[in-house]
């Protein structure tokens, strides 16, 4: 079986719904995902858009949710997520808000692709005590044995 991630909320490459943006309830989409390597230890999930501030002159990766040590035998995240819907063990990271969680699309100007990364690891992480993006992405450097992506888009209605 194949490793995937995927939302019963959009499609690969489809919109995302305002639901689970800044203009909606700013809640996370449910997530599931299938095909975890049997050799993963932990799963990490970064939601991040590398088209910020504008799509047509990007200058930035905007992250939108960090979360590691995601047990493997968790087969996804509920819709609207929160700290206590977490797996236990999961640790949390820090998003460009500098603060742990969801935060949604939000974007200034244009249409954003939100990629929602999931990595499977052959290790499970240190305490990382709420690292950013770039902290978790040194640390499991060598241990990835799989890799799932879900692209969304997004574009403010006016």
């Amino acid at each position: 079986m194949t490793f995937s991630i995927s939302s019963s909320a959009f499609t690969h490459d489809g919109e995302i719904p305002a639901t689970y943006t800044c203009q909606g309830e700013d809640v996370a989409p449910p997530l599931q995902w299938t095909g975890v390597p049997g050799d993963a230890k932990s799963l990490v999930l970064i939601v991040d858009d590398p088209d910020a501030p504008d799509p047509d002159a990007p200058r930035m990766t905007w992250v939108h949710w960090v979360l590691y040590n995601i047990p493997p035998e968790a087969e996804g995240l509920p819709e609207a997520c929160a700290a206590s819907d977490l797996p236990e063990g999961t640790g949390e990271g820090l998003n460009d808000w500098k603060r742990t969680g969801y935060g949604g699309p939000c974007p200034p100007i244009g249409r954003h692709r939100y990629f929602h990364k999931l990595y499977a690891l052959d290790t499970l992480l240190p305490d990382l005590k709420k690292p950013t993006k770039a902290a978790v992405e040194s640390a499991m450097k060598g241990h990835i044995v799989g890799q799932a992506e879900l692209v969304g888009t997004y574009q403010k209605s006016r």
